[in-house]
């Protein structure tokens, strides 16, 4: 596998973890009403979304070349 490959697999897998740990954080915010989850929800949120601008960037980035 080589490093291009690997890099994108890894953004992949991190974004999806991200949108699934908002997600958690949403619901034990709807459960427990403790403001902590919510700052994390909104937290995640925004590094999952810097992931995607990120990824979508490096695939620009590496178009061109080989693998």
């Amino acid at each position: 596998m080589s490093l291009k490959v690997f890099h994108i697999v890894f953004i992949s897998i991190s974004i999806l973890l991200g949108i699934f740990f908002a997600v958690w954080c949403l619901m034990e915010y709807a459960a427990e009403n403790d403001s902590f989850y919510l700052i994390m929800f909104v937290l995640t949120l925004l590094m999952t979304f810097g992931l995607v601008i990120y990824g979508r960037w490096f695939l620009k980035k590496v178009k061109g070349i080989q693998l």
